[in-house]
C-alpha cells in the first residue's frame, strides 16, 4: 500500500503504525524514499547504535530497563476526550546517516532512533523505531505517533456505522472494493457533517409582545 501510495505520488512525509502490523521491508522502503516513520515494534526488537553515538545495544525491553529516569519527560500526544493525552517519552538516537547511502536521488542527514513511551498510571512500556530528519524534536515524534488516534476513532466510527467488517467477499478484489466504498462513504458523512456543524444557526425573531 505504501509502494502504491509512492508510486501515485501522494503527498506525504511521514508513516506511523502500531506494532501489530510488524516492520520488516517497510524500514527499509521509506528510507529509500525519505520518508520519516514513527513505526511500533515488539518488546524484543533489537536496537543498537553506531556512527559515534552513545553505545546502546540490546532490546527494546531491556534499553528502556536501564535508562535513567531523568530521560523521560512528560509530553502531551494530542487532545483526547479529557484533556492532554499524557505520557512519559524518552528518544535514544542511535545513528545519523546520510540520505546516500540508501538512495542516490537524495542527501541530507538522518537520524535513527529508539522511542519509548510509558503510561503514567500503570506503567505499561511502548516502543517506537523512528527515523526522521537530523535535528527533528522528540515532541514532533511524539506528535506525529498520536495523530494515529484520530484514524482509531475514524475506525472505530466507520465500523458503528458503515460496517467496513460487514462483508462475505470471497476475494482480495471484493475486500478491496468493499473497503474501499466504505471509506468512500466514511469521507462524504465526514464532509457533510463538517460542514454542518460550521452553519451558523439562524436566530429566531421574537414577536414584540403586545398589551391590550
Amino acid at each position: 500500500m505504501i509502494r502504491r501510495a509512492m508510486a501515485a505520488d501522494v503527498p506525504f512525509s511521514w508513516v506511523a503504525e502500531d506494532a501489530v502490523y510488524g516492520v520488516g521491508d517497510v524500514e527499509g522502503t521509506l528510507r529509500r524514499a525519505c520518508k520519516s516513520y514513527v513505526l511500533g515494534v515488539k518488546s524484543d526488537h533489537y536496537f543498537g547504535s553506531w556512527s559515534g553515538k552513545p553505545p546502546v545495544a540490546g532490546t527494546a525491553q531491556e534499553i528502556a530497563r536501564d535508562l535513567d529516569p531523568s530521560a523521560s519527560q512528560r509530553l502531551s500526544a494530542g487532545e483526547g476526550t479529557k484533556g492532554a493525552r499524557l505520557h512519559d517519552w524518552a528518544y535514544c538516537e542511535l545513528a545519523d546517516l546520510d540520505a546516500d547511502e540508501y538512495t542516490e536521488t537524495k542527501s541530507g542527514l538522518w537520524a535513527r532512533g529508539l522511542l519509548i513511551r510509558r503510561n503514567t498510571s500503570d506503567g505499561d512500556l511502548a516502543f517506537i523505531t523512528t527515523w526522521c530528519l537530523d535535528g527533528t524534536g522528540i515532541q514532533t515524534l511524539v506528535s506525529v505517533k498520536g495523530h494515529r488516534r484520530a484514524i482509531e476513532d475514524s475506525f472505530e466510527t466507520a465500523k458503528n456505522e458503515l460496517g467496513p467488517d460487514h462483508n462475505e467477499t470471497r476475494s482480495c478484489h471484493g475486500w478491496h472494493h468493499h473497503a474501499s466504498l466504505v471509506m468512500l462513504a466514511f469521507a462524504i458523512m465526514a464532509v457533510i457533517r463538517c460542514r454542518t456543524n460550521d452553519v451558523t444557526p439562524q436566530k429566531r425573531l421574537r414577536m414584540p409582545t403586545i398589551r391590550i
